[in-house]
Order: structure tokens, then C-alpha cells, then sequence
């Protein structure tokens, strides 16, 4: 048995196997979104969202497939109408029925391993609560995983605790990279450890190395995920936002972050590169700042898609992106409407990589 956590052997996990969880910019066979119906998620405004949320697919669409999730005929027609009025390129957008309860499939959806060795894909069906309880009813949301690996015939995990996409940031070459403010929050896994929630994080996304980064932007309603904050673009490289102004209440979390990446240090004793990437200025909507972050980026095979914010530091965040993917084009779609759900592009989506 695992001595670290006692709860499972070793021998059965992914990692002990040979599978892992590749980078987002490693090639993918498709994006997968679960199709925005929960109004409640966008009060007011959830008819505002469809046009960037069809951009986002038709951008993405152009060179991979894009699979959607949808609960019936009637959502795939509505979808397909919106999608189709965006230009996107039809042969490439796939509907598969898996009914939800929201919109975020990067948290709901399924977490795609590879085996190399094998030729293999799996998929970790990681326990789902919708942010430690906050939204219910979340049982769809929580099955959608199984559905897809007995869909596609895929090996499938089934970690008993409760995990996020939007909390973990991978580097490729087994660092995983997390925030204490959600993985340690009370409302997720509170009968673990820390150092048991590692072993988790090793064993079932096949990683060596676990970095620990503290709280998360002011205005996220999932108790600080990775990534609104920091995300990997190489092996060795962060994007890391900081805010300029010193009043802001997100200037001495972003700094205390900032610190922690200077020290932190990669499973070869290297340091890490980071590069700083800007914050917009807050953005309030019915007295609420929202959780607005240029890191909240989707990695495509041929494109980064930014969300943006009408904020004069929108082009200087796209060119600093640039400078990241110099092989793919950066682009940036307004995402003010969308922030409003308290998540943006890469809180939507989840990438099936290729084998």
C-alpha cells in the first residue's frame, strides 16, 4: 500500500502504469466544452455570452475539432445555431449528449491522460462538489467524465477527492503546480493531509513534483485557482500576473505569489523564468469585482485565445502572450460579458490531448 496516504494501492494508479497529464500546448485532438445554459450562472446576461463563447470555438475550430456537450436535441440546435452564425467551420464541431448542470467543463470535465508506452488514453474522473458546495445541484456535472471514457471506450480513474482543472497547471515534465488557498480549503478534502493530496496529485495525474503557490485573485468564487494566477508556457517558464497599483487588493497576493515562484525550484534544481503579465483594472459589475485575469488563457494547437476587457493594458497583455507562442497567433476576445459567470475561456474548456 501507498504509505503516504494508505488509501490505495499503488500498483493501480495511472502514474505506476505510465500515464500522465501532457501540457496544454502539447498537440491536441480536441477541445472540449460543455454548452453555457445555466442562467443563473449569468444573471441578466447569459444571452450576451454566446456570440464571444461561438468566437472562442470558431477560432479554435479552424485547425482542431471541438466536442460540446449538450443535454438534448434542442441545446445541440441552439448551439449549432449560435456556432454556425460565428463562421465556424462546422466539420470540425462535434455534439456529444452529456447533460450538465454549468458551464465549466475545465473543472467538470475529464482530466485526459496519455501512455506513450502504450499508444493509451485514460481518463481521471476526479470527485466534483462545485467549488467546495457553492452551486447545487451538481450531479450531472460530477458524472460527466464517466460518460465520456465509456463513450470513447477509454480507461478510466476514479481518485476518491475531490479535484478541479482550473486548479492544477502541468509543465509537461512532471511539475504540477497548485494553490493552498483551494486544494487545503476545508469545503474540498478535509480529511486529507497536504502531504496526502500530493501523493494524489503524483499518482493520478503521473507527475513528480508538486509547487505550491499561496491565494488566488480577489473576485474567485473557487477559492483561488491556478489559473487566474500563473500558468506554465514552457518547461521552464510562468506567466505570473501582477497588479501595478499598490491600493488594489490583489497588489500584496500577487507580489506574495511573486516571491514564492522566485524561490520555488524545478525537480532539476532549476529555477524557474517568469514572466509578469499585467492585471486590467478591476472589473465591477453590480458592485461585485469580478475575477477579470489575462492568464485565464485557452493553449491551442495553432492559437492562444485571450479573454480581453476594453483596458488599456489588453494589447500590452496580448503582445507579452505573444512573446510566449511565438508559433501560434495570440487572440484576444472580449470577455466582459463572460467574466460576469466568474470564469473565462480556460475555465470553460478542457483539451483532449493526442496520443
Amino acid at each position: 500500500m501507498n504509505t503516504n496516504s494508505s488509501l490505495y494501492s499503488i500498483e493501480e494508479t495511472p502514474k505506476a502504469l505510465g500515464f500522465r497529464f501532457p501540457a496544454e500546448w502539447e498537440k491536441q485532438e480536441a477541445l472540449w466544452l460543455s454548452w453555457p445554459h445555466k442562467e443563473e450562472s449569468w444573471p441578466g446576461k447569459i444571452e450576451t455570452i454566446y456570440a464571444p463563447y461561438s468566437e472562442f470555438i470558431k477560432v479554435v475550430a479552424e485547425d482542431q475539432l471541438v466536442r460540446i456537450n449538450v443535454a438534448d436535441e434542442d441545446m445541440k440546435a441552439f448551439a449549432s445555431k449560435h456556432i454556425e452564425a460565428a463562421g465556424t467551420n462546422m466539420e470540425n464541431v462535434s455534439f456529444h449528449f452529456n447533460p450538465t448542470n454549468d458551464a465549466w467543463c475545465r473543472d467538470h470535465g475529464p482530466a485526459f491522460l496519455i501512455n506513450t508506452n502504450t499508444g493509451e488514453k485514460a481518463v481521471v474522473d476526479w470527485g466534483y462538489n462545485a467549488w467546495g458546495g457553492k452551486y447545487p445541484p451538481f450531479d450531472l456535472d460530477d458524472v460527466v467524465p464517466t460518460r465520456i471514457a465509456k463513450e470513447f471506450n477509454l480507461k478510466l480513474f476514479t481518485p476518491p477527492i475531490v479535484m478541479e482543472g482550473g486548479s492544477v497547471e502541468f509543465n509537461g515534465q512532471g511539475t504540477v503546480l497548485t494553490t493552498t488557498a483551494c486544494l487545503l480549503n476545508e469545503n474540498r478534502n478535509p480529511h486529507l493531509t497536504k502531504e496526502q493530496i500530493e501523493q494524489y496529485l503524483l499518482d493520478y495525474y503521473g507527475q513528480d513534483q508538486v509547487l505550491w503557490l499561496g491565494d488566488g485573485i480577489i473576485g474567485d468564487d473557487t477559492d483561488g485557482h491556478i489559473d487566474d494566477i500563473t500558468r506554465f508556457v514552457s518547461e521552464d517558464t510562468v506567466l505570473t500576473v501582477i497588479e501595478e497599483d499598490p491600493s488594489d487588493e490583489n497588489y500584496p497576493i500577487l507580489q506574495e505569489n511573486l516571491e514564492t515562484l522566485k524561490n520555488m525550484k524545478l525537480k532539476d534544481g532549476r529555477s524557474l523564468k517568469i514572466v509578469e503579465l499585467p492585471m486590467p483594472k478591476p472589473v465591477i459589475y453590480e458592485d461585485q469585482q469580478l475575477p477579470a485575469s489575462y492568464a485565464n488563457f485557452y493553449i491551442a494547437n495553432k492559437v492562444v485565445v485571450v479573454p480581453v476587457f476594453n483596458d488599456p493594458n489588453d494589447q500590452k497583455a496580448l503582445d507579452i502572450i505573444q512573446s510566449c507562442f511565438p508559433d501560434r497567433k495570440v487572440i484576444g476576445i472580449n470577455s466582459v460579458d463572460i467574466i460576469w459567470g466568474l470564469g473565462s475561456f480556460h475555465c470553460l474548456s478542457q483539451q483532449e490531448p493526442t496520443i
